[in-house]
């Protein structure tokens, strides 16, 4: 069993819903970024969603875009995203890892060589935004020899006939993402998102996590009570991109980013009590 599936077991078990929070790997700097990320499963991540770096994230809003240019300024890369989850990997066995990004990077670092780097570094599923599943195969072939997942996204204009074929290959779980068109520009309408999730549902055993306009503790909570997962990305690079405006020291940071995870880590388990 894979640490993703074991997760959503674990959950399904407790009954409750998985909280995901989304970081750039190397923002604001790679110190800071690892921090975030090793206190993350303490805060109660049950999955993280680590972005990798790339400067042109068409599907990524301002504040996510802002993330991908801090981190590629202060000298991220492919390969030092894929070091920083092996050094995750040194305290942390059991809380998956999701890479978040496009195609072009893992073009240029090579399809099989980084789908074998990957999975040695610990990574255990993989969002490739601008890879539709009708070419995906290139990745996800590669990746699936080395234990890794292909989570696939679904949206609001995602019909009866595209769902079938999105589902064809996906594996880990599913990424409704809630609103049409980019991370963290728009908030979701509770009921749309409840019945799309039971059209999902009635399609795939495979969980299904709900993600873009998720801002709040209060809104992640909303989420939690029927999906299977809630991911929260641009409230968290947001209070980053505040935080290093106002010149917030790196220890400073790191615990007001924690805290606020821990505020919604809270909420989403909360929900179905």
């Amino acid at each position: 069993m894979s640490r993703i599936e074991a997760r959503f077991a674990e959950l399904k078990k407790q009954n409750r819903a998985a909280f995901v929070p989304f970081i750039t790997a190397g923002d604001p700097d790679a110190e800071t970024s690892f921090a975030i990320m090793e206190k993350l499963p303490a805060m109660g991540a049950d999955l993280i969603e680590l972005g990798a770096p790339f400067s042109d994230p068409m599907a990524d809003g301002p504040a996510v875009q802002a993330a991908s240019l801090r981190a590629l300024k202060s000298g991220a890369t492919m390969h030092k995203t894929l070091e920083m989850v092996r050094r995750f990997r040194k305290t942390d066995q059991k809380t998956p890892v999701i890479l978040m990004g496009y195609y072009n990077p893992i073009h240029h670092y090579g399809t099989a060589k980084f789908a074998r780097d990957a999975g040695a570094a610990g990574v255990d599923g993989l969002i490739t935004v601008d890879l539709p599943p009708e070419e995906d195969e290139v990745l996800r072939v590669p990746a699936n020899a080395h234990g890794i997942d292909i989570v696939r996204l679904l949206a609001p204009t995602t019909n009866d006939h595209r769902l079938k074929t999105v589902l064809r290959g996906a594996s880990g779980f599913l990424y409704y993402v809630s609103v049409a068109g980019v991370t963290g520009t728009k908030t979701f309408d509770a009921s749309e998102v409840e019945a799309a999730l039971r059209r999902i549902h009635a399609a795939s055993p495979l969980p299904c996590c709900v993600g873009f306009g998720i801002r709040t503790p209060e809104q992640a909570g909303q989420i939690a009570r029927f999906a299977d997962g809630a991911v929260v990305g641009s409230a968290i690079v947001s209070r980053i991109a505040a935080l290093c405006a106002n010149g917030a020291k790196p220890a400073e940071l790191i615990k007001d980013i924690t805290d606020f995870c821990k505020s919604l880590a809270d909420s989403v388990h909360a929900a179905r009590r």
